[in-house]
């Protein structure tokens, strides 16, 4: 539905740009150059053709350094460099460059800054590790949003000890948070990063009516489990997923197929699977 919102309001500020142009041609007023060249970009960028859109903006900016249409050649030349392999590093820059300028229209800020976290989450897999940093940042953003986008992005890291940082702006999600969608997504990626992480989290009472997958893990010689939560049956699959390797090895050792487990899991209210290796105990099933 976002990406729909999305292409609507794309699809929504071509048009009205291509009305202004002919409106303004038709009172006899020519449009000024800046703006033209802005206006050929954007229907390149709607085409895909990422390097002609790239070059438009390109003579935008080198020609017109005071046009009041700067900030925005900058957004969508960022965007540009973005889909083109190889130029992450520039597209990066050039929407960092964007959200320094005093008169960026605040419409484009939310999705710059998601773009730059997406950008800086590649360049840091790539071997890039200074950009870790700048990911770590982004945890203390003064925005809700983007502080969440961070801490999700972070649980798909394969370095831990980094992706671990998001956990506390996890916690305070599940804590805070009314969307119940949004609380049970930061489960998902708190299990991801390590079920250690749900240590001393007690899960919020769950409304009637839900399925729900438990998962419970038991340390070798303790009764109470040291992992304890749940997750809605639509989520199950994401749950399952997002278990750690030895966690999921475990698993196939005991002959479980992950898919074919959550199927027999579905289709009884009862059926419980218990997987036990080195004395610990992995409990789950589906109430």
């Amino acid at each position: 539905m976002k990406n729909r919102t999305k292409i609507f309001v794309f699809l929504t500020g071509i048009l009205l740009v291509l009305y202004t142009g002919l409106a303004a041609q038709s009172a006899g007023e020519k449009i000024k150059p800046d703006e033209q060249l802005l206006q050929e970009a954007k229907l390149l960028i709607f085409d895909k053709k990422w390097s002609q859109a790239e070059q438009k903006l390109s003579e935008l900016l080198s020609r017109y350094p005071q046009s009041t249409c700067y900030a925005q050649a900058l957004f969508y030349k960022g965007k540009c460099l973005a889909e083109q392999k190889g130029k992450e590093l520039q597209a990066w820059q050039t929407f960092e460059e964007f959200l320094n300028r005093p008169d960026k229209p605040e419409s484009l800020v939310e999705e710059a800054q998601i773009a730059c976290l997406d950008l800086a989450f590649n360049l840091y897999n790539s071997g890039q590790a200074s950009f870790g940093r700048i990911l770590t940042d982004r945890l203390n953003d003064p925005s809700r949003v983007i502080r969440y986008y961070t801490a999700f992005k972070l649980s798909y890291l394969q370095d831990k000890k980094l992706a671990i940082k998001a956990v506390p702006v996890l916690k305070k999600l599940m804590e805070e948070e009314k969307d119940q969608e949004l609380v049970d997504r930061a489960k998902i990626a708190m299990l991801r990063i390590s079920p250690e992480s749900f240590k001393d989290i007690k899960d919020r009472p769950e409304s009637g009516g839900r399925r729900l997958i438990k998962i419970r893990i038991y340390e070798k010689g303790k009764k109470t489990p040291s992992v304890s939560v749940n997750f809605p049956l639509a989520l199950a699959d994401l749950a399952l997923q997002a278990m750690p390797e030895e966690n999921k090895n475990r698993i196939k050792k005991q002959g479980y197929d992950l898919d074919k487990l959550l199927d027999d899991l579905a289709r009884s209210r009862e059926k419980l699977v218990r997987i036990e290796e080195d004395g610990n105990l992995i409990e789950i099933w589906i109430e």
